[in-house]
């Protein structure tokens, strides 16, 4: 079973106290190791999704990952480099973030990994087909994020809400709360000792099999 090794959250933790190229150039080994080791962990962790999700089948992992580098050109914080690993495992891989929910595996050390998926600030037209879908199959919607096995590892839906109900519904809506998200996500954290541990490959195969039936229910529009 495939695991991620102390090394890799080592490596990501000195990144982050010393984020400036010369120093990334000095430790490139160390670099390709925990990239490599990563990779690793998450392709397993997609030929295990694809059993139960089969519309992922021929999805690489080199599809799903992120560069290390960072996009400084609109940023004010000019440091390099992500002091952290992701990777979005979705239909047609990262690049379909935008029109597909899926799965997102994340790794930074600080206690600060994760599994998490859903919507995340989908465009306005897969929000709004999200919204007339909850308003239409609300029963559904409820009985998938009120499942025994989506609480167990999400607790709730997540998303920033606006402020009052968006347009075509009323504020009294009894859903209300829920079609006021602007995202639609589900986060589960993981200490470090849990992400380096022998379980946290199968932990996250049950968190994501749980968050499953909210992917398809945000991806049939």
């Amino acid at each position: 079973m495939e695991q991620i090794k102390k090394s890799t959250l080592e490596f990501l933790a000195d990144l982050k106290k010393h984020n400036d190229r010369d120093w990334f150039i000095n430790n490139r080994p160390r670099y390709i190791e925990a990239k490599t080791n990563f990779e690793t962990f998450v392709q397993a962790v997609i030929n295990e999704i694809i059993k139960f999700d089969p519309i992922l089948r021929g999805i690489e992992v080199s599809s799903c990952t992120y560069r290390i580098n960072r996009d400084i050109r609109f940023s004010n914080d000019k440091t390099i480099y992500k002091t952290h690993l992701g990777a979005f495992i979705v239909r047609g891989g990262k690049k379909n973030g935008d029109k597909y929910a899926g799965y997102y595996v994340h790794v930074e050390p600080g206690n600060n990994s994760m599994i998490a998926g859903g919507a995340y600030m989908p465009p306005m037209p897969w929000l709004t087909a999200i919204r007339e879908k909850i308003d239409q199959e609300g029963k559904k919607f409820l009985e998938i994020i009120n499942h025994r096995d989506f609480i167990k590892h999400f607790g709730k839906i997540e998303g920033e809400k606006l402020k009052s109900a968006p347009k075509g519904f009323q504020k009294d809506h009894p859903l209300i709360e829920l079609l006021k998200l602007k995202s639609h996500l589900v986060v589960k954290m993981i200490s470090d000792k849990e992400v380096v541990s022998n379980e946290c490959f199968d932990d996250i195969i049950r968190s994501s099999k749980a968050m499953k039936p909210l992917n398809d229910f945000l991806n049939e529009y």
